[in-house]
């Protein structure tokens, strides 16, 4: 299973943090589908920001926090590649960046292992 990098950033720019990894990256890069799924949530949420997560199905799911603006809506399928979001700095973030995480059975795993 092989997703694209969700920002197209160097790899300078990317931090591993928490469970998952921000990608560094100016306010408005777009951010992109890593793996074709379903947006099942799209909304701000306390402590990510302007949050989308897609369900990729097999338990998968892929979450971008702390966008500038969301360009899914809840119940949309995406391609892999597809624009679905904006970096920015929401939800408490210092600098602007993409925090991207990888979820299993509903289980953080290591991200970059998965991203080509």
């Amino acid at each position: 299973r092989h997703l694209l990098k969700p920002v197209e950033t160097s790899s300078a720019n990317i931090e591993k943090i928490n469970q998952g990894i921000i990608f560094y990256a100016p306010e408005g890069t777009p951010v992109h589908a890593v793996s074709p799924g379903k947006v099942v949530f799209c909304d701000w949420l306390k402590g990510y920001g302007l949050l989308l997560i897609i369900d990729h199905g097999a338990g998968y799911m892929t979450l971008y926090a702390h966008n500038q603006m969301l360009l899914k809506n809840k119940g949309e399928f995406v391609d892999k590649g597809e624009k679905i979001a904006n970096v920015g700095h929401s939800g408490g973030i210092n600098k602007t960046g993409l925090y991207f995480e990888v979820r299993h059975g509903g289980k953080a795993i290591p991200p970059l292992q998965w991203l080509s």
